[in-house]
């Protein structure tokens, strides 16, 4: 018996700490909405990820990159690529594109093995910005709920600028500027439309597709 009060003692004290660990990350992730709805992103979700996977597997070469700049000093090629790319209906919806969710599971029922992703600009910048990478129908879940907060706050063209300072680029290459000094070896303030266009191009893929060596497809 008083084995089984200890553990009956036991079974509360996971509850409340899952709680207060609940809780925890639903206060950073409402006050990352609110602060960075004005104050530069020193980094994301995704770059962290994937520094620490890097030194996890031993590579300690590897470094996420990026340098904030804000819209007035990005071409306005480079925010009219993506959104041609990405999401064309961007400044018309409220951070969903149902017509596009309902043709990506149309298309993944009839193709499994070739998922097709039916995510919002809004959307991917919730996930590199306060989630991780991957596919989990808890972190679309989450990722849906911080969508409907970030389009309530923020405008469209705040979303616009942190989207483009923090998507990845190429290994180690986070956000518009850093990707146009690395490739080009320019700011993002000169940069021309082919160049926006290539770098939009490879968004889908910024690991498989390169902007150095640009594929068949990518060109």
């Amino acid at each position: 018996m008083k084995g089984w009060g200890k553990k009956r003692g036991v079974i509360p004290g996971i509850k409340r700490w899952v709680l207060r660990s609940v809780l925890s990350l639903l206060g950073l992730w409402l006050a990352g909405i609110f602060v960075f709805a004005f104050l530069p992103v020193p980094f994301s979700a995704v770059m962290v990820e994937r520094q620490v996977s890097a030194w996890l597997s031993g590579d300690f070469s590897y470094v996420a990159r990026s340098t904030w700049v804000p819209m007035d000093e990005i071409a306005p090629v480079m925010a009219l690529a993506v959104i041609a790319a990405e999401d064309q209906k961007f400044p018309e919806h409220a951070g969903f594109d149902m017509a596009a969710i309902r043709a990506a599971l149309a298309h993944n029922e009839r193709d499994g093995a070739r998922v097709r992703g039916g995510s919002t600009l809004t959307q991917q910048m919730v996930k590199n910005l306060l989630l991780w990478d991957g596919r989990s129908w808890l972190r679309k879940g989450l990722e849906a709920g911080i969508t409907v907060g970030v389009e309530l706050v923020w405008t469209k063209r705040r979303i616009l600028t942190v989207y483009l300072n923090i998507v990845e680029f190429g290994p180690g290459i986070f956000g518009v500027q850093q990707a146009a000094q690395h490739f080009f070896n320019k700011p993002a303030s000169r940069l021309t439309a082919g160049e926006a266009a290539l770098l939009a191009a490879v968004l889908p893929n910024p690991i498989r597709f390169r902007v150095n060596a640009p594929s068949r497809y990518v060109s």
